[in-house]
């Protein structure tokens, strides 16, 4: 079970018969520049959700429940859009694709400029407008980096564009820090939204136009060889799936939700008392810390097998938690923080255990598997609800409970594939 990423990589769509030929050998340098561009943006845009969060809420004096309508709208339009965006993308072609999911994108930050002036309602459209278009970004741009290179370093390039990534979320922070937060200083204004999410607008449009005037090679779906024993009818009949599915909208539940409550956490006075701007910062150590694992995970698991890495990374993940939980001052926030070490590698293994062995199937299980990411919108509403009625901290039970699930996952697929 080493090779797995490379497997489900092979799974992946292959350059088309019936598009410009490409065996992955030629020069692929700017196109893989252009891709990774892409898988940086939409992190850096995604964590700065983190820092608009407790923003809004002071501004407009929201419950936490309320403030976390941000997350459910955001991750909510990757349930909602991402079949519609898979049939977009079958009809007008992968790059083509691409290009509208950012144009999509642009828009929703450009919404960000009126809705300074024409309260939350419009805030939440936008976030949703904006993650629309990366949800169809992610559609498309995702199976570029297997083909864009050699089968055999299929993996590595995943493992790169990942790794910026995690750059993106890891920025993200400590930019939305200095020009959101640190620029209304005591005072809330919503109006200090305006120039980042304006200058993000251009950037899309500008990544945009290079997207659609890169050449790029056709890709078609391929196919796959499925396990022995395997269910054969749907994509639902294979049970690691089902698992993985669960596994992905906890992880990014728990994931998003931690990272969403973080300026809040930090800013209790039996954790830190810092500021919402001085916060904001921290916040980058967290994601930061799932660049850096991904770097060592990458290592790791050439020896280690996917479900024991994962099963090891969740163990610590709930223990990290739990002393967050129930502990004061800078031991619970160095716990909280650290667990962002412990996300780096799960969302790549859970995705690619979870594909292991569909066979035809792979695709659908792919978009099966996209539209767990809407963890992502249920995990902090329902952690809001308990911040409002137990506590900031106390809430940290729940992803917690999300880590314990993939604990299982991983535990449980260790020992189905240890004969294999």
């Amino acid at each position: 079970m080493a090779n797995m990423a490379h497997h489900t990589a092979s799974a992946a769509p292959q350059p088309s018969a019936g598009g410009e030929k490409f065996n992955g050998e030629g020069n692929t340098t700017a196109p893989l520049v252009i891709v990774t561009l892409l898988f940086f943006m939409w992190g850096l845009i995604t964590s700065l959700n983190d820092v608009l969060i407790p923003h809004l809420k002071a501004i407009y004096t929201l419950s936490y429940v309320q403030a976390m309508m941000v997350q459910f709208c955001f991750f909510g339009a990757y349930f909602i859009v991402s079949l519609p965006a898979g049939a977009l993308i079958r009809r007008i072609g992968y790059q083509k694709g691409a290009v509208a999911g950012l144009l999509i994108a642009a828009s929703g930050c450009a919404l960000f400029y009126p809705a300074a002036s024409s309260g939350y309602g419009l805030f939440l459209f936008a976030f949703f407008v904006l993650a629309s278009g990366i949800t169809v970004l992610q559609v498309a741009a995702n199976p570029y980096v297997t083909v864009l290179g050699p089968a055999r370093t299929a993996s590595s390039r995943l493992n790169l564009t990942q790794a910026f990534n995690s750059l993106g979320t890891t920025i993200g922070p400590a930019v939305g820090g200095a020009l959101i937060l640190a620029a209304v200083g005591a005072v809330a204004d919503a109006a200090s939204v305006r120039g980042p999410y304006l200058a993000l607008a251009g950037a899309l449009a500008l990544l945009a136009v290079l997207f659609l005037a890169a050449k790029l090679p056709q890709i078609a779906d391929g196919d796959d060889v499925p396990l022995a024993g395997e269910g054969q009818g749907s994509a639902w009949a294979h049970r690691h799936l089902v698992l993985g599915a669960i596994g992905i909208f906890l992880y990014v539940g728990a994931e998003v939700s931690i990272g969403s409550f973080l300026v809040n956490f930090l800013g209790e006075a039996q954790i830190a008392g810092l500021a919402h701007a001085d916060a904001a910062r921290y916040v980058s150590i967290y994601w930061g810390g799932a660049m850096v694992g991904r770097f060592i995970g990458f290592l790791v698991m050439r020896a280690v097998s996917p479900g024991k890495a994962l099963a090891f990374n969740s163990l610590l993940a709930i223990a990290l938690v739990l002393t967050a939980m129930l502990g004061k001052g800078p031991i619970a926030m160095w716990a909280i923080l650290s667990v962002g070490l412990c996300n780096s590698i799960m969302f790549p293994t859970i995705f690619s255990m979870a594909l292991h062995g569909l066979g035809k199937h792979t695709g659908q299980g792919s978009g099966i598997l996209c539209m767990a990411i809407v963890g992502g919108a249920v995990v902090p509403f329902a952690q809001g609800a308990l911040a409002d009625s137990l506590g900031v901290q106390a809430s940290f039970l729940l992803p917690a409970a999300c880590y314990a699930f993939i604990l299982y996952f991983g535990v449980k697929y260790a020992r189905m594939y240890a004969a294999q």
